[in-house]
């Protein structure tokens, strides 16, 4: 039984900093992708990052540069920095795992098999 865990919401001021953490249990997959969406209120769920079993990262374009996606494999986790924040980063944040390479369909929701029940965070300005 594959379990995704978030932690590390909360709320912060714009341009203030947080990281989410999501470990990941019951995961046999020796290739894997594991991504980070978020979902704002009123709005669809949207992919953030994501990262390969062999380091590769993938962002979307309204983060690159303030995100930055790592995992370590020793912990089973994956975490997400996030600086320089804005209000429009409000949202709940979901991490997501599915076997095989990210490849081009790395922000594909429906490509994704495993999900977290999400960590929330709010960016006051």
């Amino acid at each position: 039984q594959v379990q995704l865990v978030e932690s590390g919401g909360g709320s912060v001021q714009a341009g203030g900093s947080l990281r989410l953490s999501c470990a990941a249990s019951g995961y046999t997959h020796i290739n894997y992708c594991m991504g980070w969406f978020r979902q704002a209120p009123g709005k669809e769920r949207e992919v953030v990052a994501a990262i390969d079993s062999d380091g590769s990262t993938f962002y979307a374009d309204s983060v690159k540069g303030r995100f930055t996606i790592s995992q370590d494999n020793a912990k089973n986790t994956v975490a997400l920095q996030m600086n320089s924040l804005k209000p429009e980063d409000t949202a709940m944040y979901y991490c997501a795992a599915r076997a095989g390479a990210c490849s081009d369909t790395w922000d594909l929701e429906s490509r994704y098999n495993y999900w977290g029940q999400g960590t929330r965070v709010t960016v006051s300005s």
